[in-house]
């Protein structure tokens, strides 16, 4: 797993920005780990947020779509789908990902990506953000959001 291109950024302010974490129930060590990342980030950067539970990570989108429609300025998107012995993983993730693109793009407001598509368990605990994982997504999905929101307002005017 390499950091190597990452962003060097400083901290984001999220004050008075409306965010709605979506996070799949599928494998929940992993998913909490994320959720937690997200909520420290969106509160460090004074972000109002909530979080809504679904059941899988194929129905994050709608969720999103939901949570916008409600007047939310972001949506921070969490799952994980692990690579099985069927194609089912390839279905998922690509209806996971074209989805919540679709729900950003209609809706003309940014959804943070923390959907983890993995070949195994150990990389999504590598990744979630826990005391031993090496990288945090959950967290790096809520900044991702929060920057997209300022920068789609500057963009706007």
């Amino acid at each position: 797993m390499s950091k190597a291109g990452a962003p060097q950024a400083q901290q984001v302010d999220g004050t008075g920005v409306e965010v709605v974490v979506v996070a799949a129930r599928w494998h929940e060590a992993i998913s909490q780990g994320l959720i937690a990342g997200a909520q420290r980030a969106l509160d460090a950067a004074g972000a109002s947020h909530r979080l809504v539970r679904v059941p899988g990570s194929f129905e994050l989108a709608l969720a999103a779509q939901a949570a916008f429609a409600g007047g939310a300025d972001a949506v921070v998107a969490l799952g994980v789908i692990i690579r099985g012995g069927t194609p089912h993983f390839e279905y998922v993730s690509a209806a996971t990902t074209d989805g919540l693109n679709r729900v950003a793009l209609d809706a003309g407001r940014p959804i943070g990506f923390g959907v983890l598509t993995l070949d195994d368990e150990q990389q999504g605990l590598d990744r979630a953000g826990l005391p031993r994982s090496q990288e945090d997504k959950g967290a790096e999905a809520a900044d991702a959001a929060l920057r997209m929101v300022g920068l789609l307002r500057g963009l706007r005017g």
